[in-house]
């Protein structure tokens, strides 16, 4: 039964209500309040829940609706974050599970992690116990294997992941590992599963071999009803007559899951297909669908792999699949983040600007604006978001002290450069540290009560206007009144009762402000992205960086801007924009604004800067990330 709490419940109460379901032998569990709170409680057969429902602080009390109350939306509509170590599983960035089925030594789970890290992998997977089908196949290395992985972690920063096949691993296992995985055979091991869930360390949950998703989720459930709601579950397909993949990929299990359950999914391709021509494709597919991240085998060597070879990518294919999945991702309103370690490393909470416990990121704007989107898809929930009026404002304040970030769009698929944030780089004295590219969502919102059909005036920004105008020249009647932004004509919107308005807005805009999504995707063209950088007063200490973004002025001469050019194709530096600016107060001269793929910042790249600078007569380096 499901006991609803009354919002102003007071602690005696509470303490009451625990005492009575005591004593009737009732087991129960409190879940995450909303309101007053909720308690799931296991009825027995022909309990009187009359006097339950009499107590004070009691607003009801309804039986059972599903076998999965715990793991279900019903009494938890938000989505669950799991965190393992600095990588959260379930929010705005993918998070990419890679390594080889089993450690084998050393040296190969050293190659593998180097190699996964370098592609963008975020957790090292890999087995020390291994359940097989054969009792004479290679079973693993046992406490020797995990040792490896805890050396793989402290060398390469991964968080690392590895299955445990019985409660007797489990002191062994908290020991050297930051994630326990439940393997397909024993997704009904009940004891294992009762066991872990009272560990209360992050679980993976991986489908049985042929269950079903009411199976799949009461096991899931089984680990919650422990206390431990740290969990997520994992598609690895399930066993079929099919003899053409070593399983069948369920792939509409993302959807009936993301329906059902606030768990984070992922999806494990490689266990799925058992062929590796057949992973990549299986893997873009999921993500498209919508799973919240991937576990990938791969091997540097798989033809003498001891386990699973046949389905492990090579290093370069897991690359190469990274970078598909980075064009991918932003269509699902999902990010491939290739500094995800570096960034939770750099962000930490004695970071805070001005002796704040989390450090702050500014951006203009309201909250749910697309550039507090790019702050949550980057930094995730490590920072504190800091809106404020103007880019002025936020560069201001990243100078002065008062925010640690900034988070400034620099360019726009469907309209270009934002001019004034190339001209606010030159006039203040900070870095670049790192970017996102985020695909901007537009929708028609209105109060609940407002029909579409009644819609006589549309409120929104100049800018969303122009996005939108192929949509707006169908509602011709419409009248247009200006907001400053996305997010500020959505609380407009909310403010106004009684009135027959709507708001050109984002989803999350429009959720915050409690209005009806009547038409998504409004925006003239799906390919609606924006390039943000984030800004900070000193450049990364850590961490690979890629791309660098450079400022220059060159001499009023024929070939000037020919010579720089011409260092960059020398030296084999690809060139990914370049663009020139007025200079301020001097007609007819120009800046020129240049992205490249290099470390400009490095000690390799001294010898190409100075080269740059003998043709110029100004060079800033605007930071590298």
């Amino acid at each position: 039964m499901i006991i609803h709490l009354d919002k102003a419940i007071t602690r005696e109460q509470r303490a009451a209500l625990q005492l009575l379901l005591k004593t009737e032998g009732v087991s129960f569990g409190e879940l995450k309040p909303s309101d007053g709170g909720t308690i799931l409680a296991r009825s027995r057969p022909g309990l009187n829940v009359q006097p339950i429902a009499d107590l004070p602080g009691v607003a009801g009390v309804e039986p059972d609706k599903t076998n999965f109350k715990l793991v279900g939306r019903g009494e938890h509509p938000d989505d669950t974050i799991v965190k393992i170590g600095p990588v959260a599983i379930g929010g705005e960035r993918l998070a990419v599970i890679a390594g080889p089925c089993a450690i084998e030594s050393r040296e190969q789970a050293f190659t593998i992690a180097r190699e996964v890290r370098r592609y963008g992998a975020v957790i090292f997977r890999a087995g020390a116990f291994k359940p097989r089908s054969s009792p004479y196949s290679f079973q693993g290395m046992g406490e020797d294997g995990l040792r490896i992985l805890a050396d793989v972690r402290e060398e390469f920063g991964l968080p690392v992941v590895s299955e445990i096949t019985s409660p007797a691993y489990a002191d062994l296992m908290v020991k050297y590992v930051d994630m326990l995985q439940i393997g397909a055979r024993n997704m009904q091991n009940f004891e294992l599963l009762k066991c872990v869930g009272r560990l209360g360390m992050p679980v993976m949950l991986k489908r049985g071999l042929a269950a079903t998703i009411e199976e799949w989720l009461m096991s899931a459930e089984y680990i919650m009803a422990e206390g431990n709601d740290q969990i997520v579950i994992c598609e690895r397909g399930i066993r079929t007559y099919e003899p053409y993949t070593r399983n069948t990929l369920d792939l509409s299990a993302i959807p009936i899951m993301k329906n059902l359950t606030h768990l984070p999914i992922i999806i494990d391709p490689s266990h799925a297909t058992g062929i590796r021509e057949k992973v990549a494709p299986m893997a873009r597919a999921a993500i498209a669908a919508g799973a919240d991240g991937l576990m990938i085998e791969v091997h540097h060597d798989p033809g003498r792999a001891m386990s699973d070879g046949p389905q492990a990518l090579f290093p370069k294919q897991f690359g190469r699949l990274m970078r598909d999945l980075y064009v991918i991702a932003p269509v699902v309103d999902k990010q491939v983040d290739f500094g995800y370690l570096e960034k939770a490393a750099l962000v930490t909470p004695a970071a805070g600007a001005g002796g704040a416990e989390t450090p702050r990121a500014a951006f203009q704007g309201e909250v749910g604006v697309s550039d507090h989107k790019a702050i949550l898809q980057y930094f995730g929930d490590e920072v504190a978001p800091a809106p404020l009026r103007t880019y002025r404002a936020v560069f201001d304040a990243v100078r002065d002290g008062e925010a640690d970030y900034g988070m400034i769009p620099l360019e726009r698929a469907t309209s270009g450069s934002v001019h004034e944030n190339y001209d606010l780089l030159l006039d203040h004295d900070l870095r670049i540290v790192g970017e996102i590219t985020l695909r901007i969502e537009l929708t028609l919102a209105t109060r609940p009560e407002v029909e579409p059909d009644a819609v006589r005036r549309v409120v929104s920004s100049p800018t969303v206007f122009h996005h939108c105008d192929q949509f707006l020249q169908s509602h011709p009647d419409w009248e247009r009144v200006y907001a400053e932004d996305a997010a500020t004509a959505a609380a407009l919107v909310e403010r106004k009762e009684g009135g027959a308005d709507a708001a050109l807005t984002t989803p999350e805009a429009a959720a915050l402000h409690g209005l009806a999504l009547r038409e998504r995707n409004v925006e003239t063209d799906p390919r609606n992205y924006t390039r943000f950088v984030v800004i900070a007063k000193t450049p990364r200490s850590h961490g690979p960086r890629r791309k660098s973004s450079l400022i220059y002025r060159t001499a009023d001469r024929p070939g000037a801007l020919f010579e720089t050019l011409k260092v960059f194709t020398e030296n084999d530096v690809n060139l990914v924009k370049l663009e020139s600016r007025p200079v301020s107060g001097r007609p007819w001269e120009y800046m020129f604004y240049v992205d490249i793929e290099a470390d400009a910042e490095s000690v390799e790249f001294a010898s190409i800067l100075k080269a740059i600078a003998e043709h110029t007569d100004y060079l800033k380096v605007l930071g590298a990330y």
